[in-house]
């Protein structure tokens, strides 16, 4: 093993650099392989929960953050026709104090960007695709499709769902459809707010559909994640087009504010795909090799975890390999430790969301409406959508937490 540890990550999304940035505010030396021509992100809105929010702060993004997000109210249940509140839980005045940080609403590529900026030029490579990734006993080695190879002490794959790393440590195998198809629009807002949407993380909740709603670039527009179920489906991609005429068919006879919204939606903007899933896997690493993000746990969007969950793998990722510097085993160890129960906890809590969201008989509809009320009235501050426990998670104290001997 080299004296200066090398790291090589495969993939510029939102996993990669976080890592990218992490691992240089550390002095570990780092290259990224990334195919697109430059840094971009595309795609719409993420919601950024406290979890992830901690990590950024940590990174000293605090106020980069507060720059390009916007806080929202409250997270509010909707039925889908009535638009009669199922639950509403605060988040601007209570989620500091309950989980330690805020709970943002930002656009992908403002989150991409300031994790991004100032990275060193000379780290990254663009316009290149990994072909493949060969593991030894000291390290591991990138292979290009230009023909070029290179050699690191560790190499993390952050390539994606598609992941070519993943791949090659494991095997070919396809991720599986969901029956779930996924629109995304942005409608830019003229006068904030808008009256047919409130400053809140909404939940409209239908038979076999779901529809979310949030404000994004501090209220200069607002993003739509709408999820309704489906035999037929198009690729898993962010960018395949669709159409407003396609989105208001589908939504048909749902609340007049989601029609209304609908209706001022890109024409040219309006894209949707396919949600596709995987199991949580055994393990993640093979020799001096690794994933993360949706490389190692592709997840379904029901609890607004994938952005969230990439963003704290790179950040511990990080620390176990500073804390473990002389030990990449014993790094990649700790780390999926500290990883892959939480991760798979969300994945497959993330499918259960699904089918709680998309209930479709009334009687269904109202035990779960009345189970929403019961625990409002015991806990006004409880989430709707039960996700506290992973609000509470803190990455940044992960450091303290590899002291602890692994179990046998």
């Amino acid at each position: 093993m080299s004296k200066v540890l090398r790291v090589a990550i495969v993939g510029g999304g939102i996993g990669g650099v976080t890592l990218a940035r992490a691992l240089h505010a550390r002095g570990i030396e780092f290259r990224m392989f990334e195919r697109a021509p430059a840094f971009g992100e595309i795609g719409a809105g993420v919601q950024i929960t406290p979890n992830a929010v901690k990590v950024l702060k940590a990174m000293g993004l605090g106020s980069e953050l507060a720059r390009v997000g916007f806080l929202p109210e409250a997270m509010v249940g909707r039925n889908w026709e009535s638009a009669a509140e199922l639950f509403r839980t605060p988040l601007k005045a209570t989620a500091p104090t309950l989980y330690g940080a805020e709970f943002y609403h930002v656009h992908r590529a403002d989150l991409h960007a300031i994790l991004s900026a100032g990275l060193p030029s000379e780290s990254v490579r663009f316009g290149v695709r990994c072909v493949g990734v060969e593991t030894g006993a000291g390290g591991a080695t990138v292979v290009l499709d230009d023909g070029t190879r290179y050699t690191a002490d560790v190499v993390v794959g952050a390539d994606g769902i598609h992941s070519v790393v993943r791949d090659a440590l494991w095997g070919a195998d396809k991720p599986q459809y969901t029956g779930h198809m996924c629109w995304r629009a942005l409608v830019p807002v003229d006068k904030y707010p808008l009256p047919y949407v409130s400053p809140d993380a909404s939940f409209w909740m239908g038979p076999k559909a779901h529809v979310v709603t949030y404000y994004v670039k501090g209220g200069a527009a607002v993003n739509i994640v709408a999820v309704g179920e489906s035999p037929a489906w198009v690729k898993e991609g962010w960018m395949e087009p669709s159409s407003t005429d396609d989105l208001l068919a589908f939504y048909a006879g749902w609340h007049e504010n989601l029609i209304r919204l609908f209706e001022n939606t890109d024409r040219t903007q309006t894209f949707k795909w396919g949600l596709f899933d995987r199991d949580p896997m055994d393990r993640w690493s093979v020799g001096h090799a690794t994933l993360l993000g949706d490389a190692a746990h592709p997840m379904l969007p029901f609890l607004s975890q994938g952005a969230a969950m990439a963003v704290e793998d790179g950040y511990v990722l990080a620390c176990a390999l500073d804390h473990f510097r002389g030990d990449v085993p014993a790094a990649l160890a700790a780390y999926e430790a500290e990883r892959r129960p939480r991760t798979s906890r969300v994945q497959l809590q993330a499918r259960e969301r699904g089918r709680t969201y998309h209930l479709s008989s009334p009687e269904e509809q109202r035990e779960r409406d009345l189970a929403f009320q019961r625990e409002q009235a015991r806990n006004p501050n409880a989430v709707g959508i039960r996700a506290e426990w992973i609000y509470e998670y803190d990455a940044v104290s992960c450091t303290a937490r590899f002291d602890t001997p692994l179990a046998a």
